[in-house]
C-alpha cells in the first residue's frame, strides 16, 4: 500500500503526519488489495476569522475508488471522521462483492 500525504497551503508538522500514517496502516485490515491512499490536508478560509481544517482521503482499490471529505476545527477530528466514513464504504463494498 502506497501512502501519499499532502498538506495544501501550509506545512504539516511531523506529529500530524505520523498520526495520519499510523491510522492509515490499519486500512489493510479491512481490504487486502489497497493499492494507494492519498490524503489531502487543507485549510479552508471561507470565513475570514475562523479557518476550518479539511481532510480528504482517496483510496484506490482495483476497479474501484473511494473518496471522503470532512471538515472541523482540528485536523485530527477531521481525519478521524473521514477515516470512519472510508472504512464503512470499504466494508460495504466488500460485503457487496461477497454476496
Amino acid at each position: 500500500m502506497n501512502i501519499n500525504i499532502q498538506s495544501v497551503h501550509f506545512d504539516a508538522d511531523s506529529k500530524l503526519v505520523s498520526y495520519v500514517s499510523e491510522k492509515l496502516k490499519k486500512l489493510d485490515t479491512f481490504h487486502d488489495q489497497i493499492l494507494k491512499v492519498d490524503v489531502f490536508l487543507k485549510l479552508d478560509n471561507v470565513v475570514h476569522t475562523i479557518k476550518d481544517k479539511i481532510a480528504e482521503i482517496r483510496v484506490h482499490i482495483p476497479r474501484h475508488d473511494f473518496f471522503v471529505k470532512s471538515s472541523s476545527k482540528s485536523f485530527e477530528l477531521s481525519f478521524d471522521t473521514a477515516m470512519e466514513s472510508i472504512v464503512s464504504q470499504i466494508k460495504r463494498k466488500k460485503e457487496k462483492l461477497a454476496a
